[in-house]
């Protein structure tokens, strides 16, 4: 499975993360694909997730979406649920292939979330190696379930 690298990826973790965040940094250097590491570098500093979380969201926002993200915590939950909070991000915790699979090509995610505490990193790597290596496919089966998830987000969210 090779990784599409013509995208950017921004990359960040709380202090539970940043064991798994070196090991996934060091497979986006082997496979040569960019990215932006905004998150903590060390155990000993307390950042709380959600503001990781914005930090992420912020540069792909900035990047007018084409850059896509990477969060680590503790379990990924909390950093899901805080990158959902913001209109344009749709966000997955992942902790196995197929789940990284249908949440590319079935639910068109921009940023995957994995938990230090529930993922080993062999499976992980393999796990960002699928996410990475697949894009959305428009089909009949999913267009209409993103499209209510969007008219919800029009809804709900303001830009």
């Amino acid at each position: 499975m090779s990784v599409i690298k013509d995208k950017e990826y921004v990359i960040g973790c709380d202090r539970a993360g940043v064991e798994l965040k070196r090991i996934i940094k060091d497979l986006l250097d082997k496979e040569g694909v960019e990215y932006e590491d905004v998150g903590v570098d060390s155990e000993d500093i307390s950042i709380v997730y959600p503001k990781i979380a914005k930090r992420v969201v912020d540069q792909i926002k900035k990047s007018d979406y084409e850059k896509e993200g990477i969060l680590i915590c503790g379990t990924g939950i909390g950093m899901a649920i805080s990158a959902n909070k913001f209109s344009g991000i749709y966000a997955a915790r992942c902790h196995d292939c197929y789940s990284a699979e249908r949440a590319r090509l079935s639910n068109d995610t921009n940023v995957i979330t994995m938990g230090s505490r529930v993922i080993g990193s062999v499976l992980a790597q393999k796990v960002v190696q699928e996410w990475l290596s697949l894009e959305f496919q428009s089909t009949e089966r999913s267009m209409p379930k993103i499209n209510k998830i969007k008219s919800y987000e029009k809804e709900n969210f303001t830009k």
